[in-house]
């Protein structure tokens, strides 16, 4: 393959001006944003990023869960494309970056070629997925999962916000509803930029993160039922109180993650008690429980164990359980073609690089079930993610657009005339 040289690199002031660019949609109320799937602001910044891909020269795709494909031409008609991607809609309380470098970083792969007269065999398509947060319908990276095979189309439609309202019917209503069928697009192979999410590469001072794998991830839904009481009137040992069986199935999560350490984590992050007033003993509880870890059997075991303390607790307590699992994937190995070549951009460009396990579910997990995949991180601010003080440098983005230009277009083969 012929590979672009190190001296080639993406427009840095260009890509940080996108994402701020990018950013007054949707604003948050403290710095980040606030651009959940299927809303008015996840439209709207999607017909920005079409505006953008077609001042670039591309033609733009749309599947019927709304996935967006801007395709750059290659010199082949009958080679497959390169994808490069990730999602454009946030957390309701998310940060500039989350995603959104990965998609705006693929634009600025195809905004540099033009600028360099750069051609390549195979198409390059930048992909920007719809509800990869999963934070306005469950599971997270919805869309994209369908896109593989792991969930059904109707079944996708079908999901619920808090509201009530169907993923199908906002889809439309929107106007981003395309015509192309779900997972009909192959793929030569897939690379997703991000930001780590995580502390790790600022903290060792490292440019890149080549990611090798993704953990593993089991989310379940608990429903505690108890009795709706007086907090003042009601004796502490007539209770049955599904706040204090949500209190004590939070702790138990966080012992089973502790006691199968290292390379394992788990947490109760959403959670909602009813009818939640300040005099009102909860008779409900509903809740989810997150683990993760890049070993199935430590993911298979948490989960065992939690569901067992879980059933125990409420006994103990008189409540009633429900646990569904309601978002699942298994550990992800990358490519190893893949990640050589993010490895070896960054090696060609002088960049500090080192291997590194995804923390968080991607899409590119579940385009690896189905095409050679790997993902390139760099480092944010003290780790944080999904919250509005999320942070990066311009520095940071444009190395790793710039490693995922070189493991890109690399990929897709320069054709020199």
């Amino acid at each position: 393959m012929t590979a672009p040289g190190a001296n080639l690199k993406i427009n840095g002031e260009r890509l940080w001006d996108s994402l701020m660019e990018m950013a007054k949609i949707g604003p948050g109320i403290a710095g980040g944003n606030n651009r959940q799937t299927l809303t008015d602001a996840d439209g709207e910044g999607r017909h920005l990023f079409q505006d953008w891909c077609t001042a670039a020269g591309c033609t733009m795709g749309v599947d019927k869960m709304g996935n967006m494909f801007a395709r750059r031409e290659g010199t082949d008609p009958d080679a497959l494309p390169v994808y490069v991607g990730s999602h454009l809609d946030t957390q309701p309380t998310g940060g500039k970056y989350d995603g959104v470098l990965g998609v705006l970083g693929g634009l600025e792969i195809l905004r540099t070629m033009n600028d360099l007269g750069i051609k390549t065999k195979h198409p390059i398509v930048v992909t920007n997925w719809t509800n990869e947060e999963g934070t306005r319908y469950a599971p997270a990276m919805l869309a994209s999962g369908v896109f593989a095979g792991m969930h059904e189309l109707d079944w996708a439609y079908d999901r619920k916000d808090a509201e009530g309202k169907k993923f199908g019917d906002e889809l439309k209503r929107i106007g981003w509803l395309g015509d192309e069928d779900v997972g009909a697009r192959k793929m030569h192979a897939f690379f997703e930029l991000h930001i780590e999410q995580g502390p790790i590469l600022e903290a060792e001072g490292v440019d890149i993160g080549v990611v090798t794998h993704g953990q593993g991830l089991w989310w379940l839904e608990v429903t505690l039922t108890g009795k709706d009481a007086h907090t003042g009137s009601t004796p502490m040992n007539m209770r049955v109180n599904a706040g204090l069986g949500m209190a004590r199935i939070t702790e138990a999560v966080h012992e089973i993650a502790m006691g199968h350490q290292p390379n394992a984590v788990g947490a109760v992050g959403q959670a909602n008690v009813y009818p939640n007033s300040r005099n009102v003993i909860p008779g409900k509880a509903v809740f989810t429980i997150d683990i993760r870890s890049p070993e199935v059997t430590k993911l298979t075991s948490m989960r065992d164990m939690i569901e067992h303390a879980a059933a125990q607790i409420a006994r103990d307590l008189g409540l009633g359980i429900k646990i569904e699992p309601v978002g699942h994937f298994d550990p992800v190995t990358f490519d190893e073609g893949c990640v050589t070549a993010v490895r070896n951009a960054a090696e060609r460009l002088g960049y500090s690089h080192r291997n590194i396990v995804s923390g968080a579910g991607h899409d590119a997990c579940w385009i690896n079930r189905i095409a050679p995949t790997s993902m390139v991180m760099c480092p944010c601010v003290d780790g944080l993610s999904h919250n509005e003080a999320e942070e990066i440098s311009p520095e940071w983005a444009a190395k790793g657009a710039d490693v995922l230009f070189h493991a890109v277009v690399e990929t897709a083969r320069i054709v020199t005339e």
